[in-house]
C-alpha cells in the first residue's frame, strides 16, 4: 500500500490506494439454470439478488483521465446481497492473466516502477525487473484501448476458485464477466478526444436510457491446468459454463459514500465457493483492508 500511494503522489483523502477513481451501480443479478451443476452457493441458486457494482481506473490518482494507459486494467467489483442479510464478493479486472504470481514479485514490479523516474540510470529498475519477469512484461505490453463505456468493458477472474455443486462435484474456475451486447473499443483517435471523466459522464446517461447487462460465467480448468498462477491463462477452448446475468439499472447517488464505506472482499464467500491457494488471491484481503482502514481514517 504504501509504494502504491507513493506511485500515486498520495495519500490521496479518503480513496483506495488501487482504483481509486470509481462509480458505483445498483442492479440485480439472475442466475441460469446451468449455475446449479458448478455450485450450490445460494445466490446461485436464488430467483434475483440485489447487487452493487463498482467500476474503476487503475492506479491511485483520483483524477486519472479515463482513456490515459495508465488507468489500465479497469476494474469491477460486485456485491451480492444474500436472502439471510448477508453478501458475497467477485473482483476481477479488465484483463486475462496478471503480472505476477507472488506478492513479493508484485511488489517488487511497483517498487521497480517507483525507483524509475527520469533521472534513473539505464536500464533501469523497472527495465531490468521486466527483463527477468516475463509474465510482468507481457503484462505492461498488452494492449491498452479504451472501452465506450464502463458497460461494453469485458472483465476477468484472474484467481481460480473452487465450486462444487450439491452433488459433491469440485471444479476450478475462474469468472468470466462479458457485456452481452459484446465489447465496444475506441479507435485511438476517439480516445484521444475524449474528456478525462468520459467514462463516468457516459454511464449515468446510458443507464438513464436502458438497463446494461453482463453475463457472469466460470472457464473451467481442465486437469494438468494450473490453478495458483494468476499469470497462467487457461486456453479458450476450456468449457465455459454461465452462472447468470447481471444487470445494472442505475448509477447510485450516494456511490461516494459507499465507495468510502466498502471493503469488497475476494474472500467473503459461501458454502459451495472456495479459494484456491493462489498466493495472490490469499493475499489480497489483507492488502484491501489496510487501504480500507487508512480510507476510513482520512
Amino acid at each position: 500500500m504504501n509504494t502504491l500511494t507513493k506511485l500515486s503522489g498520495g495519500p490521496h483523502k479518503g480513496y483506495r490506494a488501487n482504483h481509486a477513481k470509481g462509480i458505483v451501480v445498483q442492479g440485480e443479478f439472475v442466475p441460469a439454470k446451468s449455475a446449479a451443476t458448478i455450485s450450490k452457493a445460494v445466490h446461485l441458486q436464488t430467483a434475483a439478488s440485489p447487487v452493487t457494482v463498482r467500476f474503476s481506473d487503475a492506479t491511485g490518482l483520483p483524477n486519472i483521465p479515463d482513456a490515459n494507459g495508465n488507468a489500465f486494467p479497469k476494474g469491477i467489483a460486485i456485491r451480492f446481497q444474500l436472502p439471510d442479510g448477508g453478501y458475497t464478493d467477485i473482483v476481477s479486472i479488465s484483463t486475462n492473466g496478471f503480472p505476477a504470481a507472488k506478492p513479493e514479485d508484485f511488489l517488487g514490479l511497483l517498487n521497480a516502477v517507483a525507483a524509475s523516474g527520469p533521472d534513473a540510470p539505464k536500464p533501469s529498475p523497472v527495465e531490468q525487473f521486466l527483463g527477468t519477469h516475463p509474465a510482468a512484461l507481457k503484462f505492461v505490453q498488452m494492449p491498452k484501448p479504451a472501452p465506450v463505456s464502463f458497460a461494453t468493458e469485458a472483465f476477468y477472474g484472474v484467481n481460480a476458485f473452487k465450486f462444487t455443486n450439491a452433488s459433491g462435484t469440485t471444479q476450478y474456475g475462474r469468472y468470466r464477466i462479458t457485456p452481452v451486447k459484446g465489447a465496444e473499443f475506441l479507435t485511438q483517435e476517439q480516445a484521444d478526444k475524449t474528456t478525462p471523466n468520459y467514462l463516468f459522464e457516459e454511464l449515468p446517461v446510458r443507464l438513464a436510457k436502458a438497463p446494461a447487462a453482463f453475463k457472469i460465467a466460470v472457464q473451467l480448468a481442465e486437469k494438468g491446468d494450473e490453478v495458483n498462477d494468476p499469470t497462467i491463462v487457461w486456453p479458450e477452448t476450456r468449457n465455459i459454463v454461465e452462472l447468470g446475468t447481471l444487470t445494472l439499472k442505475a448509477v447510485d447517488p450516494k456511490g461516494s459514500e459507499i465507495e468510502k464505506t466498502t471493503m469488497f472482499n475476494p474472500l467473503v464467500l459461501v458454502e459451495g465457493i472456495e479459494p484456491s491457494a493462489d498466493p495472490i488471491l490469499l493475499a489480497r484481503p489483507a492488502a484491501y483492508a489496510v487501504s480500507y482502514s487508512r480510507r476510513l481514517a482520512n
